[in-house]
């Protein structure tokens, strides 16, 4: 009888302790993703399930209830589990029906792929290396998913002149991107202009006697115009013999136009290497730049541009303006030119403003710079005018605060190497100038810079010597309203 009563108090002993053990373990499993999907779970479960491990008997019957460790399940929204980039997703344009035979018309298959690529996450829109593409006006619009590339290995362009040109067609502007953020242009490839038979229109510029332009209004495309777009790049690519400007940006903001090579003849008009307008934050590098107008051009509107490592040959130079045209307000500043060649060039570092005008160009920076055979080295012109019929007017764009520094090389003697016209009104004033040097290409030194009007200080000898830059600040600038910009 007691052995039956001990037998029956150890087999009750075990069930109550076998239970305490299961009932007292506990499982935790990480929240699946919003959405109803699971991470991966140890045991083979579908997506979602929840799998128990097996219980674990204790070892003897003073063992504790055991705790297991949580599971090794990581799931997306993990914060320390690294997000690798997502692969990109290519949309070559002849799977959208492109020919690239350099004569087919290719235009509707590029308006369906920038579809296409505009709604897709890290998107390649490709113009692979094999094609020759034509297209007429276009205009590729966002808002588009983030991180859109636009790649041009292949030959992108218009049709051949204006003979060619598409009657219904914008003959202002042949690409337009609009209303983007985060846009990358580049590739191995050309955007070939075809831009000879405009050039040779009756009514475009040309060069004339004795240094005068002959010309009559007429309407050329702007190869490439990026409109009201943001966080841009350009890169890399080759872009040659654009019927006018070969890039224009307008309205945007954090551009970076990096490694190009813009080439167009010396004698083609209007054809601006890049040109900036209301546009702020702009870095132009490592670039080189041959054409008939403005190497590069800065309008109004323009804030915190940065440029270096660029190379202008033949053409107009660096130039900031024309500014101030129809006695309109123009505002620049913060400009910086560094490590720059100018090559041949009818001007070197050059502002230009027109009688009439209002508002101010300020923090300008001209730094490193080498000039080879440059007719206009340093000029500064407060009364540009495209005939030299224009009125004299007593309001002008007010320059101020502006810096050369490093200036050297050798200049085309026909002209005298620094200029500098200001108006009687509104003087340039604080031009300072330091280590400058300048000699003739050929022929005898010009040691008679021109001035006029113009205020600052030569903080160390320079050649030519500069004796008209006067001192102080004239009493007609103070408190000028016209003067005043953001």
């Amino acid at each position: 009888m007691g052995v039956a009563i001990r037998l029956l108090f150890a087999l009750l002993m075990a069930v109550a302790l076998f239970g305490y053990g299961v009932s007292g373990r506990s499982h935790f499993h990480k929240k699946p993703p919003h959405g109803g999907g699971g991470g991966r779970h140890r045991g083979g479960g579908k997506k979602g399930s929840v799998v128990s491990s097996p219980a674990v008997p204790p070892a003897d019957d003073n063992t504790q209830p055991v705790t297991p460790p949580p599971p090794t399940s990581i799931v997306p929204s993990d914060p320390a589990t690294p997000v690798e980039p997502a692969e990109p997703c290519v949309f070559d344009v002849r799977a959208y029906g492109a020919v690239g035979d350099g004569t087919t018309d290719d235009t509707q298959a590029f308006r369906e792929v920038w579809r296409a690529a505009c709604g897709a996450e890290s998107a390649v829109l490709l113009v692979p290396s094999d094609g020759t593409f034509t297209i007429t006006t276009t205009t590729f619009s966002g808002p588009c998913k983030s991180g859109l590339v636009f790649q041009v290995d292949g030959v992108l362009m218009p049709p051949d002149g204006p003979d060619c040109w598409p009657p219904s067609d914008n003959r202002r502007q042949w690409l337009v991107f609009s209303n983007l953020d985060g846009m990358t242009l580049r590739g191995a490839g050309t955007i070939e202009g075809n831009g000879e038979d405009w050039w040779n229109l009756p009514c475009k510029p040309h060069r004339g006697p004795n240094g005068s332009t002959l010309r009559g209004p007429c309407d050329s495309p702007t190869l490439m115009r990026f409109f009201m777009s943001h966080n841009l790049v350009v890169e890399g690519l080759r872009v040659e013999n654009s019927p006018e400007f070969h890039f224009r940006f307008d309205g945007c903001s954090d551009v970076r136009v990096d490694g190009l090579y813009i080439s167009s003849p010396a004698d083609s008009p209007n054809t601006d290497g890049i040109h900036v307008e209301n546009t702020e934050r702009v870095a132009i590098y490592n670039s080189r730049i041959s054409n008939g107008d403005d190497c590069i051009s800065i309008g109004t509107g323009s804030y915190d541009v940065d440029i270096q490592n660029v190379t202008c040959d033949h053409g107009h130079g660096i130039s900031i303006g024309s500014l101030g045209v129809h006695n309109s307000q123009a505002c620049v500043a913060n400009v910086k030119v560094r490590n720059a060649v100018i090559r041949n060039s009818d001007n070197g570092v050059r502002i230009k403003t027109w009688q009439g005008g209002m508002g101010a160009v300020s923090g300008i920076t001209f730094d490193t710079v080498l000039m080879e055979n440059v007719r206009n080295c340093i000029i500064v012109d407060q009364y540009y005018c495209l005939d030299k019929r224009c009125m004299n007017q007593s309001t002008a764009v007010h320059v101020t605060d502006v810096s050369y520094a490093n200036i050297r090389g050798s200049y085309d003697v026909r002209s005298a190497p620094i200029h500098f016209a200001c108006s009687d009104t509104v003087p340039c004033t604080n031009i300072t100038m330091s280590e400058v040097e300048l000699l003739p290409f050929s022929g005898e030194l010009v040691d008679d810079p021109f001035c006029w009007s113009a205020y600052g200080l030569q903080q160390t000898p320079t050649i030519p010597p500069i004796s008209c830059l006067q001192e102080g600040l004239p009493e007609s600038l103070l408190d000028n309203p016209d003067l005043k910009c953001r």
